[in-house]
């Protein structure tokens, strides 16, 4: 049983990168002492991928399927009483074929194969079968992985079309007010807002460190001192332990954005904090600003997309596609009490790795 366990657990990560034959050859050992079959193949819909034990002098990545087994069928595994093998030192008898089905698509077959004279038994079968099962379940949770990974992608174009032509202005107006006064500090600025935008458009992976993050929403917020000046006060106070956990790029800068927009720009001056610390196993980062705020009833039906806040809404989803819907923002505010935004993420999630 301790075998078998370990077997399991080892073969998880390699399978949980996908089909192939890399993964496939690193899966059929495990996959061997799981089910105590005398050799295993690891297939797609129409050949080999790997093989391991016994025969393995002329069974081999690459043969045909059928060399082994009927072509496989979604719904059932196939038992043979003998594999047709035209080798006559072949020492292979029964076999057992099972499915591999991912979201209801046959993508390919786990077999069991058995030395002559060995009678297949119930067991046997509904070892074979949970096995296939396991390895279909790594597979469709590498296909959920990539869904997952495409949809944040495809939120984070949406949010970066949404990037606020206001800011742009604004911060291209400071910089142009620094250029004949203080070029020096223009020049630092242009590099500020060039490095910015430069990170909010990269083409790499949607994820980032918290540490990147906060690097750019530094950034973000020079360019906005620039404008602002004495005026706009701003306090960061982030736990060193969290800044290594992985967060979506561009996902806590709308939020230090907003809080700009409508808790300072409306009064002409402001206070913004950032407050980030770790409670057990997952991080809590506050926005919090003492602007006109809103009421309550605003506050969620900005939450849900529906009216105001660059890119709150966006935020929100790309927080729940990654992590679940046990994480995400919630907004506490009131009018002329201003608004806190607390973002909630697992300091580890598995497959969401930074860029």
């Amino acid at each position: 049983m301790q075998a078998a366990l370990h077997a399991a657990i080892v073969m998880l990560p390699d399978l949980r990168k996908g089909l192939s034959e890399e993964s496939a050859a690193k899966a059929v050992m495990p996959l061997r002492t799981l089910t105590g079959a005398e050799a295993v193949a690891l297939g797609d819909r129409d050949h080999v991928l790997a093989f391991e034990g016994l025969s393995d002098d002329h069974h081999r990545a690459g043969d045909p399927l059928l060399r082994i087994t009927a072509p496989p069928r979604e719904d059932r595994l196939h038992v043979e009483s003998q594999i047709d093998c035209e080798n006559p030192t072949c020492q292979l008898g029964a076999a057992i074929a099972a499915p591999l089905v991912v979201a209801g698509e046959l993508v390919g077959s786990f077999v069991a194969l058995y030395a002559r004279g060995h009678r297949v038994t119930p067991d046997d079968t509904r070892t074979v079968g949970e096995a296939a099962s396991l390895v279909s379940a790594q597979l469709e949770l590498k296909q959920m992985d990539e869904q997952a990974e495409r949809l944040a992608r495809a939120e984070l174009r949406a949010l970066r079309a949404q990037i606020s032509p206001h800011f742009i202005y604004n911060a291209l107006a400071a910089i142009a007010g620094y250029i004949h006064s203080k070029p020096e500090e223009a020049r630092e600025l242009l590099t500020e807002f060039a490095e910015f935008t430069r990170y909010a458009f990269r083409g790499q992976r949607p994820y980032v460190t918290l540490a990147d993050e906060l690097s750019y929403v530094e950034k973000y917020l020079r360019l906005e001192r620039a404008r602002f000046g004495e005026r706009l006060q701003v306090r960061l106070e982030v736990a060193p332990e969290v800044l290594q956990a992985v967060v979506p790029v561009l996902s806590l800068q709308p939020l230090v954005e907003n809080a700009v927009r409508h808790g300072v720009e409306q009064r002409g001056f402001g206070r913004i904090e950032i407050i980030g610390r770790h409670i057990g196993a997952d991080v809590e980062l506050r926005v919090i600003d003492n602007g006109v705020g809103m009421e309550p009833e605003r506050a969620q039906t900005v939450l849900a997309g529906q009216g105001g806040g660059v890119g709150i809404a966006n935020v929100q989803a790309r927080l729940q596609s990654t992590f679940g819907p046990d994480y995400g923002l919630e907004i506490e505010s009131a009018p002329d009490r201003g608004t806190t935004v607390t973002m909630t993420l697992p300091k580890f999630r598995a497959g969401v790795r930074a860029a």
